[in-house]
């Protein structure tokens, strides 16, 4: 596999059994490229990935995403409509839809960025379960965002997956503490497996040894 000929492994720590007769929202942190190719690894089900338009210019991402998930230009509304009407349709479908709820690498990654509304708002919508997964060592094993000029390493890639966070019965005014609860989940597992808080120390850290 293209991760072993890298020289990284993944070990998933905790992984619950999902329904393979239901849909999903998937949601890991984001803090490297390694995260779209281990989701995959680690969520054995088909599921759909939804990414942003820019990777249409990275080298693979481009034919595997344009294919077979859904890209989002985030800068204009309408492609953004849109992409939305496409993964509620997936959802229909019983097909699982994989988004980053904080949609981009955020400058404080390895912890967690804002999230923003739209996966909570499509699990609401849909009254699908969203299950939280947490990335602990791909921001060190292959930095991007505001790490990307620190290197990186081989290693093994832990992984942390929830279970899933049940929506059925709950509406728009839910929203904020739905979206509170999975922050909560993954940044209290970060925090638990010692991820740092604080980027530009680590950025440091690194650059010296």
């Amino acid at each position: 596999m293209l991760i072993n000929n890298v020289g990284i492994r993944c070990k998933v720590i905790n992984a619950p059994k999902l329904e393979t007769s239901k849909p999903y929202i998937i949601c890991p942190n984001h803090t490297s490229f390694l995260d779209i190719i281990l989701t995959y690894i680690v969520v054995p089900d088909y599921f759909h990935f939804m990414g942003k338009a820019e990777l249409k210019k990275v080298p693979f991402f481009n034919v595997f995403f344009d294919k077979m998930n859904i890209l989002v230009d985030r800068g204009r509304i309408i492609a953004s409509h849109r992409a939305f009407i496409r993964e509620g349709s997936a959802l229909d479908k019983e097909v699982s839809i994989a988004i980053f709820p904080e949609a981009t690498i955020p400058a404080c990654a390895p912890r967690l960025g804002r999230l923003k509304n739209g996966a909570f708002k499509l699990a609401i919508e849909k009254q699908v379960p969203i299950v939280p997964v947490v990335f602990l060592d791909n921001w060190r094993l292959l930095p991007d965002g505001a790490m990307r000029n620190t290197g990186g390493t081989p290693g093994v890639s832990r992984v942390y997956i929830h279970e899933p966070v049940q929506t059925k019965g709950m509406t728009d005014n839910d929203l904020d503490s739905l979206k509170k609860k999975v922050h909560d989940l993954i940044e209290s597992t970060l925090v638990q497996y010692n991820c740092p808080a604080e980027s530009d120390k680590m950025i440091a850290k690194l650059k010296k040894a």
